[in-house]
């Protein structure tokens, strides 16, 4: 499926606070791809990667979703906080989205609560993608009925929409509905590590030290639990690392004084590939978030239980640096090459 359209890419010009309007043609090419999420409705799926990729989701026609989570980096962003339409800030750092599939379907198998984002507030997973659209900072949609009507004028959508629902009518639900279908197809299933369990030789003796210190020693395995695609089973989604930050997390959203300094705890997959790490993107690199384990948790009320000694205070690990390197040569087996190039889930806009 292809179309050819005429697209109006907005340059933000930072110092003078003006916009440069270019037209460009583009392809916009859908070819006949599977997705790999069981029973997943391919036209719907499909409709989700255009949305998910076009910028016309913002309000100016200058951010798309793809921009704060880009393929080539697991669906992260590099930046601490991300741009947003206006180039402002965000207030947080992106989450990468992966493997969502297989979280979703924990908490409906399980009655597992917890929601997205890093304080947990997308319960709904259809109106959690939206979240990020009527953002005042990220895309600055307001009324999600003028985003509909805007997608109506938009040569390739009602094909699109007429394709996947049966009717070319356009509704925030069923722009949720595909966003979501399409995100749910960004698995990483396919690591070095997972090959493991069924070849363990794959493994290199440096990798194994780190997996055996990462797992056993320093009991990371814990609450980053990596032997499951969504990161935690029955460690609990959220917890206080000892981060000093004015930043509630969970605590704003519940008003519990016991949640404050709670912070979703991130699935490990493509770690190396996500920096900057927290939620507040304080640590560039990873070996800063291992010293941060090794020597920095600071004491918390709210400090996860996991993380003090037997005397109550913040456990100091000492990690040595031989150590250090191989802890991340084994998180280095967590990265899914595949993912990262996959083209089913690669940006359909095809400047000519």
């Amino acid at each position: 499926m292809k179309f050819i359209y005429t697209l109006l890419v907005i340059t933000i010009l930072i110092s003078c606070s003006q916009e440069r309007v270019e037209p460009r043609e583009v392809v916009l090419d859908l070819p006949a791809v599977p997705f790999s999420y069981p029973n997943s409705d391919a036209n719907e799926a499909t409709l989700g990667r255009v949305l998910f990729y076009d910028t016309q989701l913002s309000v100016n026609n200058s951010i798309s979703c793809a921009s704060c989570h880009k393929q080539s980096i697991a669906f992260s962003d590099n930046r601490r906080f991300s741009r947003g339409f206006e180039n402002l800030s965000t207030e947080r750092n992106s989450m990468p989205i992966q493997n969502l599939n297989s979280f979703f379907d924990f908490r409906a198998d399980f009655g597992f609560s917890a929601g997205l984002f890093w304080d947990g507030r997308g319960t709904d997973h259809s109106l959690a993608v939206l979240q990020p659209i009527v953002n005042h900072v990220e895309m600055g949609i307001r009324d999600l009925d003028k985003l509909t009507a805007k997608l109506s004028e938009i040569d390739y959508y009602p094909e699109l929409f007429q394709n996947t629902y049966g009717t070319d009518e356009i509704s925030p639900e069923k722009i949720g509905r595909a966003l979501h279908a399409f995100v749910r197809n960004i698995t990483s299933q396919n690591t070095k590590f997972d090959q493991s369990f069924s070849n363990p030789d794959i493994l290199s003796a440096k990798e194994i030290v780190g997996m055996n210190l990462f797992i056993s020693k320093y009991q990371c395995n814990n609450c980053h639990q990596v032997q499951s695609p969504q990161g935690y089973l029955f460690a609990g989604a959220f917890s206080n690392i000892g981060l000093e930050t004015d930043d509630k997390g969970v605590g704003a959203i519940t008003n519990a004084q016991e949640d404050n300094g709670k912070f979703k705890i991130p699935s490990l997959r493509n770690v190396l590939l996500t920096a900057p790490y927290m939620h507040d993107g304080r640590f560039q690199t990873i070996e800063e978030v291992i010293k941060h384990y090794s020597q920095g948790v600071t004491d918390d009320p709210n400090l996860d239980f996991r993380l003090k000694d037997t005397n109550g205070k913040p456990i100091r690990f000492d990690i040595t640096d031989t150590e250090v390197s191989a802890i991340i040569a084994f998180l280095g087996t967590l990265t899914d090459h595949s993912m990262l190039t996959d083209e089913k889930l690669s940006n359909p806009f095809k400047l000519q």
